[in-house]
């Protein structure tokens, strides 16, 4: 079996895996390994921006406290605190990579606002932030010689001492990997994995995440013996694109920050009587609100209204999106805007520091994947992305100077298939990921309750027991690794659920309509098998 070294191992190419992997690049050779293409991550389809105090009127705290009220006060004060304050240099990153933020004709930055927010303080470049911020850092990657990029490589496990035979300290030294054009397994070893994987919207039948959103590092690092932090707290966005052609299309948080308002099929607004922030409410509350009225009225759909703002000024300022609803025959300024919730974000996953200190040595978590404690129960917008710039540069900041090094020789077993086959059932794969799909949009969704949990618990504990016999009676493939990934999530959300006795932020069951006066975080210990 191949083994391939390096100091530093980044799997995933979103923004949080290629800043880690563009800050160690001046410290030793890295790797980053992706499932798809570069682009194929949910940094790529990002539209609003990224937080970021700039403005006079604005300052740290306020930013801070909008953090803490959106994630429903469960955000650790001191995590939010200091990525805020770490913002800057994130956008500096940005600039320097070639990104050109949006300005106003006075040549001040133009920010913009978003749901949650008390100010102004959203970078943006146009309406396709992310694209154009991943292009960006994708071009001055490549140009960077320590730095090998691996395209179509998907991880199997990562490759832990005690499972190998290694006595002593329980550690990562790197990860067995498939890659997906020509079928080889080989070893990526490395002292230093940081996982920047992203999260699992896959896990649910209605999202706008991207089919690589399948949960792999928060899989890989809980079946390694990672603790997993939150997983009940999954944002839904209020506003995806509702046509049966559009996809995942996302409507940005940006489009009601400029002045959209939610209202039903009569054109009547609905919000101010469940928040009296109205549209511009955190994105737990609007999406419920939706969800709640869409059953009231038994409509498929809700609307956005922005007619107000002219078409003029529509093109300028959301021209990817007003070009995207015009294809489907919706003119956004004159014609109501059909959207609907779906699963967005995974503010949980695996407990780590704001330098990506994992709860095991020698693996680390940045971005989606990783719980800081910046989220809380509710993601505030565009947070996101800062977190990712923020906690990139923080854990290259502390691996590139004092790295993780082995302190004797590791010999990496080759990989085993055993007696497995090929598969000739791959059948069951599409079914069975279809069913954890649509049980957790059903039973764990916007709104839950005991019952429809336990019912969930139950059948994904079947269902993990059925895929854990078929991977081990066939070959590996993508989709295999997919599914049994999605699996685990889709329990450790479950979990986490049913361990919550309260409604608060994202997490919301009529069983504990209240919310608790004691904030606490759901911990899961990681598997011991």
């Amino acid at each position: 079996m191949k083994i391939v070294e390096c100091d530093y191992f980044v799997v995933g190419s979103g923004m949080a895996g290629l800043m880690s992997a563009m800050h160690l690049a001046s410290y030793g050779k890295v790797i980053v390994a992706t499932k798809g293409r570069l682009q194929d991550c949910n940094s790529n389809f990002a539209q609003g921006g990224i937080c970021c105090v700039m403005d006079e009127s604005d300052n740290f705290d306020k930013h801070a406290r909008d953090t803490m009220i959106a994630g429903a006060w469960l955000g650790k004060s001191e995590v939010v605190h200091k990525i805020c304050e770490h913002a800057p240099e994130g956008i500096k990153d940005l600039i320097d990579c070639g990104v050109k933020f949006n300005k106003k004709e006075d040549g001040s930055w133009d920010l913009t606002r978003e749901g949650g927010h008390s100010a102004r303080r959203i970078f943006h470049a146009g309406d396709i932030t992310g694209e154009k911020c991943e292009s960006a850092m994708i071009r001055k990657i490549k140009k960077m010689s320590p730095v090998s990029l691996r395209e179509q490589t998907i991880v199997i496990d990562l490759i832990m001492t005690k499972r190998i035979g290694i006595e002593g300290e329980n550690r990562c030294v790197g990860a067995y990997v498939l890659d997906k054009v020509s079928g080889e397994i080989y070893a990526i070893k490395s002292p230093n994995t940081i996982l920047a994987t992203g999260g699992c919207g896959k896990v649910y039948l209605y999202t706008c995440n991207p089919d690589t959103a399948t949960g792999d590092g928060i899989a890989l690092a809980w079946r390694a013996g990672a603790k997993i932090e939150n997983m009940e707290f999954i944002q839904f966005h209020p506003t995806c694109l509702y046509h049966p052609k559009a996809g995942r299309f996302l409507i940005s948080e940006a489009v009601r920050g400029e002045g959209a308002i939610l209202v039903n099929k009569h054109g009547k607004s609905f919000m101010k009587k469940y928040d009296p922030r109205g549209s511009l409410a955190p994105r737990d509350i609007v999406a419920r609100s939706i969800d709640s009225e869409m059953k009231r009225t038994g409509d498929d759909c809700m609307f956005l209204d922005i007619r107000k703002k002219g078409e003029k000024y529509l093109k300028e300022r959301f021209p990817n999106i007003y070009a995207k609803c015009l294809s489907f025959g919706i003119a956004m300024a004159k014609d109501l805007i059909t959207i609907v919730p779906a699963a967005h974000y995974t503010c949980g996953g695996i407990q780590a520091t704001i330098d990506g200190v994992t709860s095991i040595p020698g693996l680390s978590a940045v971005g989606e994947c990783a719980s800081t404690g910046l989220h809380g129960a509710n993601r505030l917008a565009s947070n996101s992305l800062m977190e990712a710039l923020v906690c990139a540069r923080l854990t290259a900041a502390r691996l590139g100077p004092h790295p993780e090094k082995f302190t004797k020789p590791i010999e990496i077993p080759s990989w085993r298939i055993g007696q497995a086959v090929p598969s000739d059932e791959a059948v069951l794969v599409s079914h069975m990921w279809d069913e954890i799909r649509r049980l957790m949009w059903d039973y764990v969704g916007i709104v839950r309750t005991n019952k429809r949990l336990q019912r969930a618990a139950h059948r994904i504990k079947t269902l993990r027991k059925e895929i854990r016999d078929y991977y081990f009676r066939y070959l590996v493939t993508p989709d295999t690794l997919e599914l049994r990934n999605l699996a685990v999530c889709a329990e450790l959300i479950v979990k986490s659920a049913m361990k919550r006795k309260e409604s608060r932020g994202l997490h919301f069951t009529l069983d504990y309509p209240k919310m608790s006066k004691t904030p606490r975080q759901t911990v899961l210990p990681g598997y011991k098998g």
